[in-house]
């Protein structure tokens, strides 16, 4: 197809999505020639589908056979934003159209809207994340959820150097400001042209609401502080997480630990996930209930699951507050020797909270996970990380995502199972050595490996090893004694 067919085609799908009109096409078609040029090439192959995204990227590839861009994944994520900017309105009828979808028809028509349009300009990478691999596996817990991460492509090492000697511009602050919105990006910050933020009000304060770009699950959306401020748990955390699922009742939220090596990979600004997505820890019950003084309507308890989790349940928002701001309050500073937990050393705070958010019809419910980021010389990564021998793994912080059941692993997984899977079943393979011991042992407690099953045999035991990793991070762990000083805590409140 001749370039100017292309192009053309290209804007056809652009007025079709978007308030430009045919009177337009001839300044569309300059706009989107400048970025991609037309010095070299008369041809080019044509798209495999007419979506505008395919398109969009055979008008990318375009421009690096034209050197408008660098051959890079930076630059092509740059002029890609930029290409699909032109079906996206710009911020204020964004918000317009979202909060007259809430008035008219309610919060769910609005995000079903905002999500759509995120999807539809690319800036949700619906292509890339149908890369990743996904399965269940059926632990003592329930089916904990396991994705080998292939979405977010990984930079070369051409475009890393290149990183390293670019200073940084202080612009944006960090990948969650504001400022993001309409961003072109660079090489060490990522393509925003395409990118809405929807403005609302936080208990008083200014927040916004996005969408994942990459996300783990469905409709993985942030609310971010407006203004660029550490992460911090406290009291105003549980008010604005109760607000927001009074706001958006079809999603939870939650918000990852404000320490180092339980925290979240940006603590530099506060924020909050959510989505419409229901997690094996949302599905596990209460094993142990419990009851507080002068909180006896709220249904509390310890939930059957790896880590250590207290769910509140009730009607009333205030009280829940109270009560979750009190158990913080009390885990911050609580400490017993018995079973290794410290609240501090030498000065140093190591007890935090992992608060997550839902609704149950016209009841809130609260999970509150304990956590605790010490190390020692034995576990110089963390106390209560992956231990060494489930590493192979995974040895990532255990953030809310994973804290909630759904693991995120790397993708050097992908070949490595293949390899194990090769060599469960005695056949060549090119197996990494750290996963020997695991492989041997997957062996042994499966003399019915076959070529048929040894794939979803070694998924299963995938999932059994992130349930091992959810264990390494619970503070109370599952035996005897570790319940019974988890009740201790509980009662000593």
């Amino acid at each position: 197809m001749n370039y100017k067919e292309e192009i053309i085609h290209f804007i056809d799908q652009v007025i079709a999505q978007s308030h430009y009109e045919r009177m337009d096409q001839g300044y569309l078609f300059n706009q989107i020639l400048g970025l991609v040029g037309e010095e070299h090439v008369d041809d080019i192959a044509k798209a495999s589908d007419d979506q505008l995204i395919s398109l969009k990227d055979d008008l990318v590839e375009l421009a690096v056979q034209n050197q408008r861009i660098d051959n890079n994944q930076g630059a092509r994520d740059i002029l890609g934003a930029r290409l699909m900017n032109f079906i996206t309105p710009p911020p204020s009828e964004v918000n317009r159209t979202f909060w007259q979808f809430s008035e008219d028809q309610g919060t769910e028509a609005a995000t079903d809207y905002f999500y759509r349009l995120c999807q539809e300009n690319d800036y949700i990478k619906t292509k890339a994340i149908a890369k990743n691999i996904i399965f269940s596996s059926p632990t003592e817990y329930g089916d904990l959820e396991i994705t080998i991460n292939l979405s977010k492509p990984e930079k070369d090492p051409k475009q890393i150097a290149l990183a390293k000697k670019m200073p940084s511009s202080g612009y944006p602050l960090c990948q969650l400001c504001m400022e993001n919105e309409g961003y072109f990006g660079r090489v060490n910050h990522p393509a925003r042209s395409n990118h809405r933020i929807i403005r609302l009000n936080l208990a008083n304060e200014e927040w916004g609401f996005q969408y994942s770009p990459y996300a783990y699950f469905n409709e993985h959306c942030i609310f971010l502080d407006c203004a660029h401020e550490p992460m911090v748990i406290n009291r105003n955390t549980f008010i604005r997480l109760l607000t927001i699922i009074d706001r958006f009742p079809h999603y939870f939220v939650g918000s990852n630990a404000d320490l180092p090596i339980v925290g979240g990979s940006i603590l530099s600004h506060e924020h909050y996930q959510g989505g419409r997505h229901d997690f094996p820890m949302a599905k596990a019950p209460i094993e142990t209930p419990v009851s507080f003084k002068h909180f006896e309507e709220i249904q509390a308890g310890i939930v059957k699951w790896p880590m250590s989790v207290i769910r509140l349940t009730g009607a009333d928002k205030e009280k829940l507050i109270e009560l979750s701001a009190i158990i913080l309050d009390k885990w911050r500073h609580y400490s017993d020797e018995s079973v290794g937990v410290r609240a501090e050393t030498n000065g140093e705070s190591h007890h935090t909270i992992t608060p997550i958010a839902r609704r149950r019809g016209q009841l809130y419910e609260l999970d509150l996970v304990l956590r605790d980021n010490q190390t020692s010389e034995s576990y110089p990564l963390g106390i209560f990380h992956p231990h060494p021998d489930v590493q192979h793994i995974k040895k990532e912080n255990i953030g809310l995502i994973e804290v909630m059941g759904l693991a995120i692993l790397p993708p050097r997984l992908k070949p490595e199972l293949k390899e194990v899977v090769a060599y469960v079943l005695g056949r060549k393979n090119q197996m990494m050595d750290y996963h020997r011991d695991w492989a041997d042992q997957i062996k042994q407690r499966h003399p019915e490996l076959n070529a048929d099953n040894a794939e979803q045999i070694v998924n299963q035991e995938v999932g059994k090893v992130f349930g091992r990793v959810l264990e390494d991070a619970g503070v109370y762990k599952r035996d005897e004694k570790g319940q019974a000083a988890f009740l201790h805590f509980l009662q000593s409140i």
